[in-house]
C-alpha cells in the first residue's frame, strides 16, 4: 500500500474518493447522499444540529469517563491517605513501595491487553451496552478493593480493573467518530478528557473528606475511599445501558437525521460498515505513518500517568501534610481542564493540531524541567511549577487523539487504530510513570519523575513537528500527483 493511499472498505471506496473541503458556498451547503439526492442545509440548521448532539452524548460520556478516573486513581490517595496515623493503604496490606509499584503496575498490562478486543466488541454489540457493562464491572472491581488485605490481592484485584477499564477511552473516542466530523472532534475529546482532570481534583477533595472518616466501623479511610467511590459507577451503568444513543442515524430523526447523514457521509464512521476484517486490520497495521502518533503518544502517556497517580505524593513533597496534600492536588487538575478546552478548540479551528500539541508539550516540558531544577525547599515555585506541568502534559493529548481519527478514514481501521494508540501509548506508555517517582526521592523534590517527564514531553514536541512536516509533504505531493482532480488531503 502506498504511504499516501487511504484506509479503504470496498463499501466505503465511494465516500472517500471525495474532496474533504467545506463547500465553496457555504450558505446553504449541498452534500450527496448515498442515495445521490441532494441535502441543502443552512449553518444554523448545523449549529442547532450540533447543539442537541453535544447535550445529548458529550455530558454523559464526560461523566462516564470522570467516574472512570476516579476508580482509577483513588489509589494514590489511598497510598498516603492518613498516613501520619499509619492507617494507609500502603502500610495496611503491609506492601513495601515497590510492591505498591506492581500493584499499580498490573492494572496497565491488563489494560493495554484489552484496549482492541473492546474496541471491536463496542462496534458489535453496540456502544450503550458494552459501556455500560465495562461500567458496572470496574465499579464492582473498584469496591472489591476496599477488602483487600494483602500485596497479592491487590495486585490482582488492580489487573482486573485495568481489563474492565480498557476499553473505556478508546472506545469513548471512536464513538465520537459515528457523531462527528474531523474538524469537530478535538474539543469534544477534550471535554471528555478533562474530566479526567475533574476526577484528579475532586478525587483530592473527596479523599479529603473521606480521612475524617477514619475508623469508622472499624474501618480505615482508604477502605471507605473505594466504597464510596466505586458504587456510582455501578449505579450509573443502568442510566447508559439506556441513555446513551448508539449512532445519529438511529437516534436523530426527521430533518436532524438527513443532515447529520450528510455531514458524516465522507468524514464519519458507519454504523452500517463491518467492526473489522483482515483487510482492514492489514491495512491499519501496515501503514507505517500511524506508528508515528503511537511514538508521541507513548511519550505523553508518562507524564500523563505519574501525575494521574502521583499528584498527592508530589505535593506531600512539597510541605503539604497528610489530608492537607489530598486538597492541594485540586489547582493543578482545574488550570489543566480551562487549558484542555481552549487548546483543543484553537487545534480544531485552526486545523493545526501538530503544532498546538507541540507548543504544549514543550511548555509542560518546561514545567518539569524548572520543578527539577530549583531548590528542593522551594516549594511555591515549585508548586507553581507543577500546575505549569499539569496543564502543558493534559492539554496536548485531545490534539494528538483528534489529528489520529481525523486522519484514518474507513470504520474499521479508526476502531483498530485508536485502540492501538491507547493500548500502545496508555497502557504500556504509562508503564514508566509507574516508577520514576521514587518515594526515597521525596525529601530531594522527585527529580528523576520530574527530569523524565520532561525529556518525555520534549520527545513529544519535536515528534509532533516532525509528523506535521511529514503530513504537509503528503499533502503537497498528493496536489502535484492530482493532475487537477479533488483529492482528499491530510489534516494537519
Amino acid at each position: 500500500m502506498a504511504s499516501e493511499s487511504l484506509h479503504e472498505h470496498d463499501a466505503e471506496k465511494a465516500d472517500h474518493a471525495q474532496q474533504d473541503l467545506k463547500s465553496a458556498d457555504p450558505d446553504p451547503k449541498t452534500i450527496e447522499t448515498q442515495d445521490a439526492v441532494p441535502v441543502s442545509y443552512t449553518p444554523a440548521e448545523e449549529r442547532r444540529l450540533l447543539r442537541h448532539q453535544d447535550f445529548t452524548i458529550i455530558p454523559l460520556s464526560a461523566f462516564i469517563y470522570f467516574l472512570c478516573n476516579l476508580d482509577r486513581s483513588n489509589i494514590g490517595n489511598a497510598r498516603i491517605l492518613n498516613s501520619t496515623t499509619h492507617d494507609d493503604m500502603q502500610t495496611s496490606i503491609g506492601a513495601t513501595p515497590r510492591e505498591f509499584n506492581v500493584a499499580l503496575m498490573v492494572f496497565l498490562v491488563g489494560y493495554a491487553l484489552f484496549e482492541v478486543p473492546s474496541n471491536v466488541l463496542l462496534k458489535k454489540l453496540r456502544p450503550s451496552r458494552w459501556i455500560a457493562f465495562l461500567m458496572f464491572s470496574w465499579g464492582a472491581i473498584t469496591m472489591g478493593l476496599a477488602g483487600v488485605r494483602s500485596f497479592p490481592a491487590a495486585a490482582g484485584v488492580r489487573f482486573l480493573l485495568g481489563m474492565a477499564e480498557a476499553g473505556l477511552f478508546p472506545g469513548l473516542v471512536y464513538y465520537l467518530t459515528f457523531w462527528y466530523r474531523t474538524d469537530e472532534r478535538s474539543v469534544r475529546v477534550a471535554f471528555i478528557l478533562a474530566s479526567a482532570t475533574l476526577a484528579g481534583a475532586f478525587g483530592g477533595a473527596i479523599a479529603y473528606g473521606i480521612g475524617h472518616m477514619n475508623r469508622a466501623q472499624g474501618l480505615p479511610a482508604w477502605r471507605w475511599l473505594f466504597l464510596i467511590e466505586g458504587a456510582p459507577s455501578c449505579a450509573s451503568a443502568v442510566l447508559v445501558w439506556f441513555f446513551l444513543p448508539d449512532y445519529p442515524e438511529e437516534f436523530l430523526k426527521g430533518r436532524e437525521r438527513e443532515i447529520a447523514v450528510a455531514r458524516l457521509k465522507v468524514e464519519g464512521s458507519k454504523s452500517s460498515h463491518s467492526s473489522m476484517t483482515w483487510a482492514d486490520a492489514k491495512a491499519t497495521l501496515t501503514d507505517w505513518r500511524l506508528y508515528g502518533h503511537y511514538l508521541i503518544y507513548f511519550g505523553i502517556s508518562v507524564p500523563f500517568s505519574s501525575l494521574s497517580l502521583f499528584t498527592p505524593s508530589i505535593t506531600a513533597g512539597l510541605n503539604y501534610v497528610d489530608l492537607q496534600a489530598q486538597l492541594m492536588t485540586v489547582p493543578p487538575y482545574a488550570a489543566a481542564y480551562v487549558t484542555q478546552i481552549l487548546v483543543s478548540y484553537s487545534a480544531d479551528h485552526f486545523n493545526a493540531r501538530g503544532l498546538h500539541s507541540a507548543t504544549l508539550a514543550f511548555i509542560g516540558g518546561i514545567g518539569f524541567m524548572a520543578s527539577a531544577l530549583l531548590p528542593p525547599d522551594a516549594y511555591v515555585h515549585r508548586y507553581g511549577c507543577l500546575i505549569v506541568a499539569s496543564a502543558g502534559s493534559f492539554a496536548c493529548i485531545p490534539p494528538m487523539l483528534g489529528w489520529l481519527t481525523s486522519n484514518v478514514y474507513s470504520t474499521a481501521s479508526v476502531g483498530l487504530a485508536v485502540a492501538i494508540n491507547v493500548s500502545f501509548g496508555a497502557g504500556i506508555g504509562q508503564m514508566p510513570g509507574v516508577w520514576i517517582y521514587k518515594d526515597e526521592e521525596k525529601a530531594r523534590g522527585f527529580p528523576t519523575g520530574h527530569w523524565v517527564n520532561a525529556a518525555m514531553l520534549f520527545v513529544v514536541a519535536i515528534g509532533s513537528v516532525g509528523l506535521r512536516v511529514l503530513y504537509g509533504y503528503k499533502n503537497r505531493k498528493l496536489v502535484r500527483e492530482s493532475g487537477g482532480q479533488e483529492v482528499r488531503l491530510f489534516k494537519l
